[in-house]
């Protein structure tokens, strides 16, 4: 069974959108969304720096247009078999799970970008990445710092989020058994009670949703579960922002589902990255560049046939 994953922020990198914009009708289909959402996704995705995208606002939308691109150019989706991703990447699995149209998945994306960029603007705050160590002892540790694990991503690494000063608390006293922390550019402490403020606004932009129920199995970060109806997924998707990724649930369930194969959307790398050390021996592809797409091509094709 393959299966197609979507990333969240911290993933993008300046430039990253440049080649992808290259493929016939992309730098069209790009130029409509921007227009849409006010927002100059083809700017931002091209020519701004690191600091411009690390910006909440800019980042989420500027991810599900690309990964929406990249899942158009991979063409046939009769090989999937289920569709996940991690953090603000549920928006782009709904989409690609037809809960959502693209139009409706952008503007989504726009609004919840807008409203955790302001929930963060409340407190300082931020996020670190503790890799290693054993998870109950890790959990323990950041709770003991008044921190919480926000992602729990399996393969060995949880990520810690709270205020600025919390994180400087964690950097100078790891977790027994951890190796290290590495803060994340990310500009909030996201998938906690800080982002409260962003579940209302949410909450209303959802009442303008027409959901479908999705095509294939679509797991969701909050349990790991399969999520059947529309309804549903919207509602997670909203609540989601306040409370932790489970990512480790969502490769339990790859496993349990049977995976053979896996591919990352673009910009593809920190979940194959987990999924090489969780779900050892499944062959994968991560979505860096249009230049990829040859061998997502042959694990697809692998797999319909």
């Amino acid at each position: 069974m393959l299966v197609l994953v979507a990333p969240g922020q911290g993933a993008q990198t300046p430039g990253f959108l440049t080649p992808w914009l290259e493929l016939p009708g992309a730098a069209d289909r790009v130029g409509a969304w921007s227009d849409a959402i006010g927002l100059d996704l083809a700017h931002y995705g091209t020519k701004a720096d690191a600091d411009e995208i690390r910006d909440t606002a800019v980042a989420q939308p500027l991810l599900v247009a690309a990964g929406l691109l990249s899942a158009s150019a991979l063409g046939s989706r009769t090989a999937f078999g289920a569709v996940s991703g991690h953090s603000v990447g549920e928006i782009t699995a709904a989409a690609y799970a037809g809960v959502l149209s693209e139009a409706e998945a952008l503007s989504f994306v726009r609004t919840r970008g807008l409203a955790m960029a302001e929930a963060s603007a409340v407190t300082e705050t931020g996020m670190a990445a503790v890799l290693g160590g054993e998870t109950d002892v890790v959990v323990a540790h950041l709770e003991k710092l008044g921190l919480a694990p926000a992602n729990i991503n399996g393969a060995g690494q949880i990520v810690a989020a709270g205020t600025m000063e919390q994180i400087a608390a964690l950097e100078a006293e790891k977790p027994e058994g951890s190796m290290k922390v590495v803060a994340l550019k990310v500009a909030g402490a996201f998938h906690t009670h800080h982002m409260t403020p962003a579940v209302a606004a949410l909450a209303k932009a959802a009442q303008a949703l027409t959901p479908a129920d999705p095509d294939l199995k679509y797991v969701s970060n909050k349990d790991g579960l399969v999520v059947a109806t529309g309804a549903d997924v919207v509602a997670r998707l909203v609540g989601q922002v306040a409370n932790p990724v489970r990512w480790d649930l969502c490769m339990e369930t790859f496993a349990e589902l049977g995976v053979t194969g896996i591919i990352e959307l673009c910009p593809g790398g920190t979940l194959t990255g987990l999924a090489k050390r969780a779900l050892k021996g499944v062959p994968s592809v991560a979505l860096k560049t249009p230049d990829d797409l040859e061998k997502a091509a042959a694990l697809v094709a692998e797999h319909a046939a």
